[in-house]
């Protein structure tokens, strides 16, 4: 079979696949891009370091292994690495599932260890300053903070706030109903400091919102200066600023937040596996990280005040 052919096959079959995620997975945008990025480069290492040759059905755990090292060599981190090993097992899998190939040898490799890195996070007088750094007496102001206390206050994802409609906030009960990760659905409770903030801005929402802006836009809870539904990009620029003000310049977003959020309900005594299902994580590891965060600063105090540490 030429070369080009079988090239075009495997971009087919990547088509296919980014498809399977958008339409019946119902996976994010940004999702399907990532997948598809780390699938075409994927493509690249075939072509540059095997010129071509390799048929995935053919396709071997070494093979596998010289993609990793291939991404190594151009200075791919640990964790990148591990997320593009995880993109082609679950691309390989979905190929052995429609029939295109009979196996999937990346199952057979396993990802490099992580180095460990604990998630940034603010203490809890950074994030209090970080919270209250918009203005509360201007429109724009009251929408900023409806974002940073709901972001601080409930733990939820950027996509997740972008996503939010005006009939999943019950301010009375003191819940939001978030559409996560495959569109599953969520309740997630928010405190006084986040409802308060959130009616604030939602007395005022109505000024903001376009004369001709779609219906579906209209339920939209966070608008831009425009009156146009917020975008995820259009968030972070301004959930960076206040970061910013808040920490001394710290390049921080609105994951920091959600890491903060889980840091600081941990500190406290919340249970491991209610933090779990606040964030929305399929899987308790995935949670335990922030276990680590509250030990580590527990060791740094007792070095610190400790006569014989």
């Amino acid at each position: 079979m030429p070369r080009g052919h079988r090239l075009a096959i495997r971009l087919n079959s990547v088509a296919l696949f980014i498809r399977h995620l958008s339409r019946e997975r119902r996976l994010s945008p940004n999702t399907c891009q990532a997948y598809e990025k780390d699938l075409m480069q994927f493509e690249t290492f075939v072509r540059d370091e095997v010129d071509g040759d390799a048929n995935l059905h053919r396709l071997t755990r070494d093979d596998v292994r010289a993609f990793l090292g291939y991404l190594s060599r151009a200075g791919f981190s640990r964790r990148s690495i591990a997320r593009k090993l995880a993109s082609l097992r679950t691309f390989l899998s979905f190929l052995c599932r429609t029939g295109r190939i009979d196996r999937n040898p990346a199952l057979q490799v396993s990802p490099p260890k992580q180095e460990g890195k604990l998630p940034d996070h603010l203490n809890v007088s950074e994030a209090k300053r970080a919270v209250e750094a918009p203005p509360g007496d201007t429109l724009l102001g009251l929408r900023d903070r409806a974002i940073l206390e709901l972001l601080y206050g409930s733990g939820i994802r950027l996509r997740e706030l972008t996503g939010l409609t005006v009939d999943r906030i019950e301010l009375d009960g003191g819940v939001v109903r978030v559409l996560g990760k495959g569109n599953k659905e969520r309740v997630v409770p928010i405190g006084r400091s986040a409802k308060k903030a959130l009616q604030s801005y939602l007395n005022r929402r109505k000024e903001l919102i376009a004369s001709d802006i779609p219906e579906e836009d209209r339920r939209c809870v966070f608008l831009n200066r425009s009156g146009r539904p917020f975008s995820a990009s259009g968030v972070q620029h301004r959930v960076r600023r206040f970061l910013a003000e808040a920490t001394g310049g710290r390049r921080l977003g609105p994951h920091t937040l959600r890491h903060t959020f889980a840091t600081h309900l941990l500190d406290a005594g919340a249970d491991l596996n209610a933090v779990k299902e606040m964030l929305g994580h399929v899987s308790l590891s995935t949670t335990q990280i922030y276990t680590h965060v509250s030990v580590e600063r527990l060791k740094k105090a007792y070095r610190q005040a400790h006569p014989r540490a």
